[in-house]
Order: C-alpha cells, then structure tokens, then sequence
C-alpha cells in the first residue's frame, strides 16, 4: 500500500484556511501529481449537500445513509459523526489528506492567522502560517512552531511532505 500523509489546518474565521488549503490542494494535484482528499468540520453544523424537495434530500431527510452516484461523481451523506479512521476509509485512495478543523485529531497541525493570535490555539499548533499582518514578537509562541508564510505555497507545501503524519 503507497504512504499516505495527513496533515490538519486550524485557526479562527475568515483567518485564510480554506484559501490556503485550496492554493495547497490544487499544487499538489497539478504540480506534484498526487491525489488529495480534503475533511472539512463543520462545527456550527451549517453545510448542507442538497436541495429541499430532491430525492437525494429525501433520502437523506429519512436518517439513512445514502450514497448518491452519477457518471461523473458519488456522494456520500451521512447522519452518523465519524471519527478519522473511518473517514479515510471512506476516501481509500489518496497520497495527502488535508483537514480543516478538528483540532484534537492527533495530526500536526499548521495553524493560520492574521492580523492577530489567539494563544488558545498554542497547545495545537506546530507551524504558523501567517503574513506581515502579525508581529510575532509582540507574542510568546510555543517552542518548535515553524512559521510559515501564507502567501508560498510552496513553503506550506514543503512543511507537509516534511512534517505531515503517515495514516
């Protein structure tokens, strides 16, 4: 079976997770020419996958699990929390798993910020990735977080295939 990596991003809204977890994803699709899966937690349960008066919504709205399938793609839901395991199970096939959120999962984890830190996000942060908006010196960061620079890709990139967890 081929390594497969993980590695999770943290940080409060609107910090830039998505858009750097984006940049990332497609480098890595395009550029490096690996299969990526993405785990996004949705905590204020706010993301739905259909639309009210459809039959894939009409399933779902029963509490089964349904899996929808067409030529070009399969779609899973699901009324059951799933822990990490299981969720790559349900991917099989990836080279690197990004995660937003989910800050207790046992994965190394780069957290993102701007403009200011939140040091609640200390004990979960092995790298820091953020731009000239924070004075970093004006805070007393955790020893071993590398900084990362949010606008290069590549540098994040690099901290993955680095430091990302085989799973």
């Amino acid at each position: 079976m081929k390594k497969r990596l993980a590695v999770a991003f943290t940080g409060p809204s609107n910090s830039g997770k998505t858009t750097l977890i984006l940049k990332v994803a497609r480098k890595l699709i395009h550029d490096f020419k690996k299969e990526v899966a993405i785990i996004k937690h949705d905590p204020k349960d706010k993301a739905r996958f259909d639309v009210e008066g459809k039959d894939s919504y009409k399933f779902s709205d029963t509490g089964a699990e349904v899996i929808v399938t067409s030529p070009n793609r399969t779609t899973y839901f699901s009324h059951r929390r799933k822990e990490l395991d299981e969720m790559i199970r349900l991917f099989n096939d990836f080279d690197i798993l990004l995660v937003e959120g989910l800050k207790n999962l046992p994965l190394p984890r780069i957290s993102v910020f701007r403009d200011e830190l939140d040091s609640d996000y200390f004990p979960y942060m092995d790298a820091l990735a953020t731009d000239g908006s924070i004075n970093l010196s004006d805070y007393e960061l955790p020893k071993n977080v590398d900084i990362l620079d949010i606008n290069n890709c590549e540098d994040v990139i690099s901290w993955i295939l680095k430091n990302a967890k085989e799973v």
